[in-house]
């Protein structure tokens, strides 16, 4: 009895890490993207364009804080990255809002918004939950014609932040 179990031990204990990488991640506690002027996953999400796993999940843009890219870093949302896709251009004012949707709402730290190579606005929440719709009002400064705007949500308690890409035409 007792080579039973020391056996049966053993296997569990090989099976464990195997069982263990084969169960799915579970996901964050926050979600969000910005919905209005539509995002490139709010495209996907709507059908605009042939998207992969993003059309499916536009709120799960999540990767590690301090990125720059429309993906946040995971490969099955690649395509966000892709500036050759297609994506819909919006007409905006110089001084527009940009909606966020959230699915999932999480402590903020603050809301950046990057074009041009440059941030032109950040919004702190200092760790305030935020409701399900945020509005924040952005001014392009200096610039004008396409640009693609960077969206990010610094979640306050996580390293992670969400990334949300929006091609916009500035006065345009």
């Amino acid at each position: 009895m007792y080579i039973r179990r020391k056996t049966a031990a053993l296997i569990g204990a090989a099976l464990a890490p195997a069982l263990a990488i084969s169960l799915p991640a579970s996901s964050a506690s926050a979600h969000g993207y910005v919905s209005n002027p539509p995002s490139r996953q709010a495209q996907c999400a709507a059908g605009t364009l042939s998207c992969g796993d993003i059309t499916y999940e536009p709120q799960s843009v999540e990767g590690p804080k301090g990125l720059t890219s429309c993906s946040g870093g995971n490969s099955r949302f690649a395509e966000l990255d892709d500036d050759s896709k297609g994506w819909t251009v919006t007409p905006v004012a110089k001084s527009t809002t940009f909606s966020w949707k959230l699915s999932a709402r999480h402590s903020t730290a603050t809301w950046e918004y990057f074009a041009g190579g440059q941030r032109i606005a950040q919004f702190d929440d200092g760790g305030a939950q935020p409701g399900e719709i945020v509005n924040h009002q952005v001014d392009f400064g200096s610039l004008s014609g396409k640009q693609k705007v960077l969206a990010v949500w610094n979640v306050a308690d996580t390293d992670n932040a969400f990334y949300a890409c929006i091609d916009v035409n500035v006065g345009g």
